[in-house]
C-alpha cells in the first residue's frame, strides 16, 4: 500500500509539472477546491490551466468517503484517494458566465477492510457551469457547479458492493471555488 501511495504521489507531481510547463505559455490558471463527489462527502484540491483561449485542463486530487454493503448485512465506510484529469472545451454564455464539457479520466485507491480495498480506473466526462468574478468585478475568484459521470474498472476485484450498477457507474456533483491567477 505504501508503494502505491508513493507511485500516486509521483504521478501527480509529474502531471502538475507538465501542466505548469503548458501554463507558463498561457494566461489565467486557477487553484482551489472542488467540494462534493459521488455521495457528496468528498473534497478535491483543484488546479485549472488554459491550453488556449477555448480549451483547458483541470487536475483534481481528492479524498472522500464511500459506502459499501458488507457480508454481515450492514453498511460500512471506507476512504478513497483519487486523481482526476479532465480536458475541457469552454464557452462563454454572457460576460463572466461560462459552460464547459469534456472527457475525464480517474485513478482511485479505495481503502477499507482487507476484503474491500481496491484500485480503480475511471473514464467519463465532466460538464458544468461557472462564473468568473474576474471578468466583471476584477475579483480573482471563480465559482463552478459541475457533474462528473464516470465508469469504473476495478483492478483487484475486492470492492463488492451489494448494488453492482453502483460499483461500475458513478457520478459526482460538486461546487468548485478557485483563486484565478492573472
Amino acid at each position: 500500500m505504501k508503494k502505491l501511495l508513493v507511485i500516486m504521489a509521483a504521478a501527480v507531481a509529474l502531471a502538475f509539472c507538465s501542466v505548469q510547463q503548458v501554463s507558463a505559455q498561457n494566461d489565467n490558471g486557477g487553484l482551489g477546491v472542488r467540494l462534493g463527489g459521488g455521495d457528496l462527502l468528498g473534497a478535491e484540491v483543484s488546479y485549472l490551466t488554459k491550453v488556449d483561449a477555448d480549451n483547458r485542463w483541470e487536475l483534481d486530487l481528492g479524498v472522500g468517503d464511500f459506502r459499501y454493503w458488507h457480508t454481515d448485512n450492514t453498511w460500512h465506510h471506507g476512504l478513497f484517494i483519487g486523481f482526476t484529469g479532465s480536458y475541457q472545451w469552454h464557452w462563454n454564455i454572457v460576460s463572466g458566465f461560462n459552460w464547459f464539457v469534456g472527457p475525464a479520466a480517474q485513478v482511485n485507491t479505495l481503502l477499507a477492510d482487507s476484503d474491500h480495498t481496491d484500485i480503480s480506473l475511471g473514464v467519463g466526462a465532466q460538464i458544468g457551469l461557472e462564473y468568473d468574478f474576474l471578468t466583471d468585478l476584477d475579483v480573482p475568484l471563480q465559482l463552478s457547479l459541475d457533474l462528473r459521470p464516470m465508469a469504473h474498472f476495478y483492478l483487484l476485484n475486492h470492492y463488492k458492493p451489494a448494488n453492482d450498477l453502483y460499483r461500475y457507474f458513478g457520478w459526482g456533483v460538486a461546487l468548485g471555488v478557485r483563486y484565478i491567477f492573472h
